[in-house]
């Protein structure tokens, strides 16, 4: 069972099938990750479940890979037990995750301006740059810089669930200039497809974060780490100034422009 828990859930879920549907069981939503180079032992580890639930899980996935034997279940170890499935995020933390709203309001308008843009008109384009501007200052040099530069320095950053973020925020870079070049060349096609995915990928990673990411980092760090991180995110804002106000105000714009 040890060598199972020492590989990639990718690769367990590809040779036994029916653990997909186990880990679903348990709000582990595995399988529609972009990477899924976490190691099943982590997976148990980062979902913050409790012992009854931890050894459930593991008996039920022991049969999957082991039908006619019974397998000694070994101890996951966590640095906390303190379960609880009401997600309390510390302060440093909760401003991500209260960032991530203004992005899912973003998103959330990306079909709607695309079904509206002919892409030709010079006010359709204006309204596609300004959301690329809003991407990548908002969503990438504000939000995903304070995870990247402050945040994750907190932990081993070789560790496959942080490489699976930063992997989520390099492919939306790629989508943003595949926009652009889209853009001009007045291909609307090509817009719509690489902000479709840009939106797809980006609803899925901040699921992920404010789920299983951020829950997991906040049972790990000390008091002295939630108070230093507050205090970067603090620096972070003044150095930005207004950009918050800004960008909370033309998001409002668009849900007002493009409602229904």
């Amino acid at each position: 069972m040890q060598v199972y828990l020492n590989k990639s859930i990718k690769e367990v879920i590809n040779q036994f099938p029916a653990i997909e549907d186990i880990l679903n069981d348990y709000d582990v939503g595995c399988a529609p990750c972009n990477v899924g180079d976490c190691l099943l032992k982590d997976i148990v580890e980062i979902h913050n479940l409790s012992e009854e639930e931890e050894r459930t899980l593991l008996t039920r996935i022991a049969k999957a890979i082991y039908p006619d034997r019974e397998i000694e279940l070994p101890q996951i170890i966590k640095k906390s037990r303190q379960v609880s499935k009401k997600i309390k995020y510390s302060p440093p933390i909760k401003k991500l995750a209260d960032e991530h709203k203004l992005i899912k309001r973003l998103i959330a308008l990306i079909p709607r301006i695309t079904e509206a843009s002919v892409i030709v008109a010079e006010e359709d384009r204006e309204i596609i740059r300004d959301l690329v501007d809003y991407i990548r200052n908002y969503a990438d040099k504000y939000h995903h810089a304070k995870e990247e530069n402050i945040l994750f320095k907190n932990f081993d950053e070789k560790l496959d669930i942080i490489q699976t973020m930063l992997i989520d925020h390099d492919k939306a870079r790629s989508y943003v200039r595949a926009v652009l070049e889209a853009l001009d060349n007045k291909d609307a096609e090509g817009v719509k497809e690489n902000l479709s995915a840009y939106r797809e990928l980006l609803s899925e990673h901040i699921k992920k974060e404010d789920e299983i990411l951020y829950p997991w980092m906040d049972r790990n760090l000390s008091t002295s780490q939630v108070g230093q991180l507050f205090s970067r995110f603090n620096e972070v804002d003044l150095a930005f100034g207004d950009t918050p106000e800004k960008y909370e105000k033309f998001v409002r714009e668009l849900e007002e422009r493009f409602a229904g």
